[in-house]
């Protein structure tokens, strides 16, 4: 069976290729748009399609839109209530409504070929559920839970995986929603809704919960798989705070005790989940499953004995599930993810090329992992860039920004490297086998979806990736997966002692993760960093901008 899933109604469009079970491809809009996200989340974007991934995942199979069985698109219209029914102030969504009813169309449009009849509307936070469930490994038994901001009329789903069945158990009602108060706190703040919450996790890291009991009056778990989430008054915890101004206490407070209540509810209903199933396995999706604080309080207190967060738990990640979810309802095997680089790649042929075309100075070192070795232990910013890109927003040693770990003050280059808030950590890359003696936490984590605790003596050796609050969001490298990541991590650590480097993503603030070479050229030549490593070459910035009385020289 040939599935391509489409997520396109609310954020993060994207594409998914799943053929007889098995993922092929999945890619995000905004890799290839250049728009962050994709869109924004208002009704009037909604009938925007995610065709460029779409078609790229048709061509990296050589197939047609003609070839495909089946479209899954992850938003069933006929589930849907009017907003105002549901208590959501949303005059607009009955657009959103009639181009979720129209997408078969749409879809016939934009991929010449496609019989619109084979397009499927998949339940949205079923979706979700089956990126999770059917693509973590050694989960053929397992729970799965499910949060984000809205879907159909809900925002939670909890839900068991038999073989290749999913059961949903337990559904949240809308207006409650655990998203949609952690986004209206996010604008709040100050911060971009329903795209910078992650950066009020952060910021949480920098105050005290002290306004918890107050909150848990608006926001907590009803004991019987739900929770009351709705018309939390933030004027009275928090001034609001302009785009560029200063945050103070109280608004850290706030983050703060919104994590707190978050966490509080989320390990409330595991808890619930697991009296249901007795599994040993939870898996998760949806955007709150990308608070990575919140999952690792979940791992350590948690009933479950492992817990694996689908790395694109956002909404991009149901063009994924839409796929496997309606391959294995059509007979076929579910297999899980091997990794999360899923995305575009080039032959070293074809970056030669391109570096070519650019008229750069590149050089080819023997050894690109050496090299890049060298000058992290130089001190220098590398921009990486390798294999196939990543689904999702966490870069994971294929578009990333490395540096040394050792130098406390590389966290705010970094951060004025890519022009974002100095409260922002960066992460820790180590190799798998070694992470245990440097880090306490839910292991192995190659997504980069928790947070540990670093070990004694360590903070004081990697000051770069530690947070205020003496955790590190960390990935983990499989050396069998990852080869030429690991032969770079262990010529580092024969360098500098330090089996660690600083990973961050490839881009610039408020703009989507490079993609192809010609972003990586753009975002080098906009920014201080040092080194380009681009498939087996190395652009220099030295070399770049080297002059001479006669001007430009290459």
């Amino acid at each position: 069976m040939r599935v391509l899933g489409i997520n396109a109604l609310f954020h993060d469009p994207a594409a998914a290729l799943v053929i007889d079970g098995r993922t092929v491809a999945a890619a995000e809009e905004e890799r290839f748009s250049r728009r962050k996200h994709g869109k924004r989340p208002v009704p009037f974007s909604a009938w925007e399609l995610p065709v460029e991934s779409a078609r790229w995942c048709l061509r990296k199979s050589g197939l047609r839109p003609e070839d495909l069985d089946a479209v899954a698109y992850s938003y069933d219209p006929q589930l849907a209530r009017p907003a105002d029914a549901m208590g959501l102030d949303d005059p607009w969504d009955h657009l959103r409504q009639a181009y979720a009813r129209e997408a078969p169309g749409f879809l016939a449009s934009a991929l010449p070929g496609l019989d619109p009849a084979k397009v499927r509307f998949v339940p949205h936070h079923m979706a979700h559920a089956a990126s999770a469930a059917f693509a973590a490994d050694r989960a053929e038994r397992s729970s799965v839970l499910v949060l984000d901001g809205r879907g159909e009329r809900a925002s939670h789903l909890a839900a068991r995986r038999t073989g290749a069945s999913l059961e949903p158990l337990c559904a949240q009602e809308l207006p409650h929603s655990l998203g949609l108060v952690y986004e209206e706190l996010t604008a709040r703040l100050g911060f971009l809704r329903s795209s910078d919450e992650f950066k009020v996790m952060a910021l949480a890291s920098y105050g005290t919960p002290r306004m918890l009991p107050e909150l848990r009056r608006h926001v907590h778990p009803t004991g019987d798989g739900g929770f009351r989430a709705a018309g939390v008054p933030w004027h009275e915890f928090c001034p609001p705070r302009g785009p560029d101004e200063p945050w103070t206490r109280d608004h850290a407070d706030t983050a703060a005790s919104a994590q707190a209540v978050l966490e509080e509810t989320l390990l409330d209903l595991v808890r619930w989940l697991h009296g249901r199933t007795g599994d040993r396995t939870l898996t998760l999706a949806g955007g709150v499953a990308l608070n990575c604080v919140a999952n690792s309080r979940i791992a350590r207190e948690g009933p479950f004995d492992r817990v694996w967060v689908q790395p694109a738990a956002g909404d991009a990640g149901t063009a994924l599930g839409a796929a496997l979810l309606t391959a294995a309802g059509a007979g076929d095997d579910p297999g899980p993810m091997d990794g999360a680089d899923l995305g575009r790649e080039w032959s070293d042929a074809e970056l030669g090329a391109w570096l070519k075309s650019a008229g750069v100075p590149f050089d080819r070192p023997p050894d690109i992992a050496a090299a890049v070795a060298e000058a992290l232990a130089d001190n220098a910013v590398v921009a990486w860039f390798q294999g196939r890109s990543e689904y999702g927003p966490r870069a994971l040693g294929h578009r990333s920004l490395l540096a040394h770990p050792g130098h406390a003050g590389n966290l705010e280059r970094l951060n004025d490297v890519k022009g974002r808030e100095q409260f922002r950590p960066v992460a820790p890359m180590v190799l798998a086998d070694r992470a245990a003696e440097l880090f306490d936490g839910p292991l192995p984590s190659p997504y980069m979806l928790f947070v540990h605790d670093v070990r004694p003596g360590w903070a004081e050796r990697i000051p770069a990736v530690v947070h205020v609050d003496g955790t590190a969001r960390i990935q983990t490298v499989d050396a069998a997966r990852e080869p030429l990541v690991a032969r770079m991590l262990e010529a580092f650590e024969r360098l500098t002692g330090l089996p660690v480097v600083v990973n961050t993503s490839l881009n610039t603030a408020g703009r989507p993760m490079v993609d192809d070479p010609r972003d990586a050229l753009e975002c080098f030549g906009s920014s201080p960093v040092d080194l380009l490593a681009i498939g087996p070459y190395a652009v220099r910035r030295g070399a770049l901008f080297r002059t001479s009385p006669e001007g430009w020289s290459a």
